[in-house]
């Protein structure tokens, strides 16, 4: 039962139903193994392939030494020392987990509750201002929760492209022919002049998001943030690819954000897994480019480039997706880190076909990207080439 609540706190949804079911799972398969008790509860609390990760961690540090609990309670920290005699163990713990196995403490029977508690404050509390810099990997529960929030609260201005239908405006340039005719029926023989102004409007945006393994951390947050500008303007087309492109715009339709995650996880089966990019992109060109990218749309292409085909076919189907596209903007969690080189093949054969380079790894980059959008774009493989000049500057240093 504290099992479950723990879990719980770390962001699973269980609820007293699944802990019934784990309690009569476990009486019917017994716990005669760690083995057998790990996937009977793994059977009941596990539903979808990425929280896989945190129900194995969760199961690994709450079963391996009683006195846990107050060893964290005590410490409050981010991840958990191991014994000496197993080194090769240890493992980096989730935040989220530390703070719900250590906030369940109190609940324990037969234990009065401490008065006082020490700890440091900085482990557990971020300011709105520090909360913007942190690193979503790095982010605790409650810290991932107000990022969400305050993601839901964003809007993403793309600058306005004139179009070619036109709209009456007395400040108009261009003469309205048809409606100056019509309006000299009315006047009596005179003439006056009627104007006409283009139509602006801002273009599709299209978003393909990696949701491989190793995006798996920043896969999540980008689900709240393609939800919140699903649902801020129209023609907005998003897509989730890994060893499979998947879909997921009409999912992400839906207001209530838990009701369209909900959905998209049921939707997509390839969660955490391997990355086929060349392929995944082929398979967008070729099924989904000409429904999607049409009028000027912007790219949002969200991956770290690693692709387990060694890039096979990928230079090919980016320049394909780069040449049908107003814009493609590369967003790399990777690009955080000041001595990033694309050295792996599929980050090279990305880097020659976008716009612009940047890097989605905390609410100031996603606040940056919106303030690049909104601006007029720079000539198409500026930023590519800059960035070739910036990695030469550093090879001669």
């Amino acid at each position: 039962m504290y099992f479950a609540r723990a879990l719980r706190a770390a962001g699973l949804p269980i609820g007293p139903g699944r802990v019934i079911d784990a309690l009569r799972a476990i009486e019917a398969v017994g716990i005669g193994t760690r083995e057998d008790l790990y996937w009977t509860l793994h059977a009941v609390f596990v539903n979808r392939r990425d929280q896989q990760p945190l129900y194995d961690q969760a199961f690994h540090i709450f079963w391996r030494n009683p006195q846990l609990l107050e060893k964290m309670l005590q410490t409050m920290l981010p991840s958990v020392a191991v014994p000496r005699e197993e080194p090769e163990k240890s493992e980096e713990m989730l935040r989220r987990l530390a703070e719900a196995l250590a906030g369940r403490q109190s609940e324990r029977p037969g234990e009065e509750p401490q008065d006082k508690i020490e700890f440091d404050a900085a482990m557990t509390f971020s300011a709105r201002e520090l909360l913007q810099g942190m690193d979503f990997e790095k982010m605790s529960n409650a810290e991932m929760e107000e990022a969400k929030r305050m993601i839901a609260a964003m809007r993403l201005p793309i600058m306005q492209l004139p179009t070619r239908r036109f709209f009456p405006d007395r400040q108009g340039r261009r003469i309205d022919i048809r409606a100056t005719l019509r309006a000299s029926l009315r006047g009596g023989g005179a003439i006056p002049l009627q104007y006409k102004r283009k139509r602006r409007r801002h273009p599709p945006l299209v978003v393909l998001c990696d949701i491989s393994g190793s995006m798996s951390r920043y896969s999540r947050m980008m689900l709240h943030f393609m939800h919140a500008i699903t649902n801020d303007r129209d023609r907005v087309h998003c897509f989730l690819f890994g060893t499979r492109l998947s879909n997921i715009t009409r999912a992400l339709r839906q207001r209530d954000v838990d009701l369209a995650l909900a959905k998209v996880a049921a939707k997509v089966e390839d969660w955490s897994g391997g990355t086929r990019i060349g392929g995944c992109i082929a398979e967008f060109n070729a099924v989904w480019s000409r429904r999607v990218l049409g009028q000027g749309a912007v790219v949002l292409l969200i991956t770290d480039g690693l692709d387990r085909e060694g890039a096979q076919g990928l230079a090919e189907e980016m320049e394909r997706l780069h040449k049908s596209c107003r814009r493609l903007i590369w967003l790399n969690p990777l690009l955080r880190f000041e001595g990033y080189e694309p050295k792996a093949q599929g980050a090279r054969a990305i880097l020659p076909h976008v716009d612009d380079f940047r890097p989605v790894h905390n609410l100031e980059s996603l606040a940056e990207l919106g303030a690049v959008l909104s601006r007029e774009p720079a000539r198409r493989l500026e930023a590519a080439g800059s960035y070739a000049e910036l990695m030469a500057e550093r090879g001669a240093a």
